[in-house]
């Protein structure tokens, strides 16, 4: 009898072991990170980026400049959560005031330099599930399905938000975005005309940004103003609604 009453109460553990995990896990996936935009947080699965998964994010081209909007975009999420950032590379390459401006400030950031790929993977992977993390960067060229299992699973076990920047050496390899992840969303930036003034000068920059890809949401498209000095983004106010109008002016440009 008492044999079985202790077979009883380990079952009994055993399950309430898992319904907790299963619990925690539901309220990582809750937690998010709003945009504060209510266009754009309206798309997405509880109202912003979901903390305790993986976001992929390229330039709308396969040029420097695209590329680094996509970098300030990123950098701009980073901003606005709480605690350090890991940033792993393999080309230091960054324009750090260019980030500062948009919010990320370098005692925030802990840089890990990688020579080769399959390293930054490794160390990505590490620092997902570390724990305790404001988020964590990398720059990829490619991101394998398994490998991108591996990367949320681990954002998932710790509540960390996975932030991928899909950069390319040459054509060839842009072809490679296309391909199935397991990135939570799916962003492209791409770099438009500054915001117009009523006096001559430099208005904010502008950035067509596109959401291909969310998981039980639905995509759309973006002409926003580019992260202030607090992270933040705001749509557009002359072209918010007309993004079709916005790409055929940054196709003439």
């Amino acid at each position: 009898m008492t044999a079985s009453v202790a077979t009883s109460n380990a079952v009994l553990n055993g399950l309430r072991e898992k319904i907790a995990s299963l619990e925690g896990v539901g309220s990582r996936r809750r937690s998010v990170l709003p945009f504060g935009v209510g266009e754009i947080d309206a798309r997405l699965p509880g109202g912003g980026l979901a903390y305790g998964a993986l976001h992929e994010v390229a330039g709308g081209g396969n040029g420097a400049i695209d590329g680094a909007a996509a970098a300030l975009f990123i950098g701009g999420i980073a901003a606005r959560t709480t605690g350090k950032v890991v940033w792993c590379l393999t080309r230091f390459d960054l324009f750090f005031p260019a980030l500062a401006q948009a919010g990320l400030h370098p005692d925030r950031v802990i840089f890990v330099e990688c020579d080769k790929e399959e390293t930054v993977l490794a160390s990505f992977e590490e620092a997902l599930r570390y724990g305790g993390l404001g988020a964590v960067v990398a720059e990829l060229v490619r991101l394998p399905i398994t490998a991108s299992r591996r990367l949320q699973l681990a954002a998932e076990k710790s509540g960390t938000l996975g932030l991928v920047i899909r950069r390319w050496r040459r054509q060839t390899e842009a072809s490679d975005f296309g391909m199935p992840t397991a990135a939570a969303t799916r962003w492209r930036i791409s770099v438009l005309p500054s915001e117009p003034l009523p006096v001559p000068g430099i208005g904010r920059a502008r950035w067509l940004a596109e959401l291909m890809r969310v998981r039980a949401g639905e995509g759309g498209e973006f002409i926003i103003g580019a992260s202030d000095g607090k992270g933040r983004i705001c749509l557009s106010s002359d072209t918010a609604d007309r993004p079709d109008q916005a790409r055929r002016s940054f196709a003439q440009s």
